[in-house]
């Protein structure tokens, strides 16, 4: 009761601070829709800020959730005994993990400088501006460096739960961006060239930020020679977890790249659209999905090498439920008022009818896959926490072809739309793969999570089908008188009713059902007041 009390109230606190970073993420696009529209500067702005993006999650992202905080929680166990030994082992191992991720991160940032002519040539032959996507590359590779780093940081905190420096830091990253797109566009005389220092300023505040929290905390590192690097048992470990994981996500994030490729031959502005759209899908992946797999990986992890198996299952379906209640609902509102929500968020100056119509046909099959991409996220976590990457990045590799092949029979029939259901069918393949291998773990019962998962999911399933129908039969006559007044007001009002309208019919529906879960979700957080 007490952790799955603590995962709400952390989950909360984070999905807050999460919400005004996407909140700003989505003003940050509304900038650059409004900067570049879906011409062909937007799309070198776009492939040029991938690149770094992509190994970023690679060498950042992943090698923290799935290596360093699971071996990071096992020398947290060790130092719980106030031992200087234990203390002095904890100290090399952050040493020898801050030196081979610097040394790595940095010599990849000054070969993609070097290179970059030659990757876009070869990935991207065809954007429409390719002098213009060579410079941004350039401008943006040392970003991968700087929020390397900030992840290293961000896995210690996470790691003894402190969280608020993680929600935080995306924050400073967007205001950079926004804040240097309107200070520099004019004075460069290039939008594009403001955003990309707009990034790196950003990565640079990410990184700067959550060091005090670090040294506050207790942790210190340094850089050491890397044969007492390679000697360390926990860096030793690392490498071990992530070597495989390496591939997988390579594969899933040149995944991504083969997708932008794709989009670049399907047209001028398809790539920028994709972009846009999954910007509006991070908006409940990030606050949400992002949040609760942040928040129960170092509790999955203690519970894994404690050998609480029950407990573990107990918390991971909690957190599935969680995902279950925010993106269903999500997803049957969003197919609904798609088209409202792009033209509020984002039409405005280059962003024109065709640019509103290129995003909705990406945006409709990118959320018909919330569901599966953010429940992913969660299992994914389950084989993380037991020190366990082969299963995911099996399921990866698989998932990966999936969706290359689908991508490359639908992009010329449905363009983005196509390159978007790719996606979503290749994420509902994937959430299968996880919980068959799942099973294969041995570690839980997954009959036994499976029947009250799948239950609840149901469950929300028809009570937001019901919320949906009023909207999808009259919703547009909200939209009518208001049709005169400025977007904010035509859009922005009738979005806020039928939101409202839809949420008030989903919560009675679970509320008059009884559901356990909601119940005990409700006291919990009337308990946090």
């Amino acid at each position: 009761m007490k952790r799955t009390s603590s995962l709400l109230k952390s989950g909360i606190s984070l999905s807050v601070l999460t919400l005004l970073s996407r909140i700003l993420g989505l003003i940050r696009e509304m900038t650059k829709s409004a900067f570049l529209g879906t011409g062909s500067l937007a799309d070198a702005f776009t492939v040029a800020f991938m690149i770094p993006n992509l190994l970023r999650r690679i060498f950042a992202e992943n090698s923290m959730t799935v290596a360093f905080i699971p071996t990071f929680q096992t020398y947290l166990e060790q130092e719980k005994n106030g031992s200087e030994a234990a203390k002095a082992d904890m100290k090399e191992f952050l040493s020898a993990t801050f030196t081979m991720l610097s040394f790595a991160v940095t010599g990849t940032v000054m070969i993609g400088i070097l290179i970059s002519s030659v990757i876009i040539a070869v990935f991207f032959p065809k954007i429409g501006d390719f002098s213009a996507t060579v410079v941004l590359t350039r401008i943006m590779f040392p970003y991968l460096l700087l929020i390397s780093i900030a992840a290293f940081f961000q896995g210690i905190l996470n790691g003894v739960r402190i969280f608020l420096p993680t929600g935080i830091t995306p924050i400073l990253f967007n205001l950079s961006v926004i804040g240097c797109t309107f200070a520099l566009a004019k004075p460069l005389g290039n939008p594009a060239l403001a955003m990309a220092a707009g990034v790196v300023i950003g990565g640079s505040l990410q990184m700067l930020f959550q060091l005090p929290f670090v040294l506050r905390a207790g942790f210190s590192f340094r850089v050491l020679p890397f044969k007492r690097c390679f000697g360390n048992a926990g860096a030793r470990k690392i490498l071990t977890l992530i070597v495989p994981t390496l591939i997988g996500t390579a594969v899933y994030q040149i995944n991504d790249l083969v997708s932008t490729a794709l989009a670049t031959y399907a047209g001028v502005g398809i790539a920028a659209s994709l972009q846009y759209s999954i910007r509006l899908q991070e908006l409940i992946l990030g606050i949400f999905a992002v949040s609760v797999g942040t928040v129960i990986l170092p509790d999955l992890s203690a519970h894994a090498v404690n050998k609480q198996w029950d407990v573990f299952q107990k918390l991971l379906l909690n957190a599935a439920k969680i995902i279950a209640l925010v993106t269903i609902p999500a997803t049957l509102f969003l197919l609904c008022s798609g088209e409202q929500v792009i033209i509020l968020v984002y039409k405005s100056r280059r962003f024109t009818d065709e640019s509103v119509l290129l995003t909705l046909q990406a945006f409709r099959w990118h959320i018909a896959g919330l569901f599966f991409i953010a429940l992913n996220r969660i299992l994914t976590s389950a084989f993380y926490a037991q020190s366990n990457p082969k299963y995911p990045t099996i399921a990866g590799i698989i998932c990966f072809g999936i969706n290359i092949v689908l991508a490359a029979a639908l992009a010329g029939i449905m363009k983005g739309g196509g390159i978007a259901l790719a996606l979503s069918l290749a994420s509902m393949v994937n959430t299968v793969l996880l919980l068959v291998l799942l099973k294969k773990s041995k570690t839980m019962d997954i009959p036994g999570f499976l029947a009250p998962a799948a239950q609840f999911t149901l469950k929300i399933t028809l009570f937001s089908l019901a919320a949906a129908a009023p909207l999808y039969f009259f919703g547009a006559r909200l939209y009518t008188p208001l049709a005169a007044y400025p977007r904010i007001i035509a859009q922005g009002l009738p979005l806020c009713m039928s939101a409202a309208l839809f949420a008030l019919i989903v919560l009675t529906l679970l509320m008059i059902s009884g559901d356990e879960f909601i119940k005990n979700a409700a006291k919990k957080i009337r308990r946090q007041r």
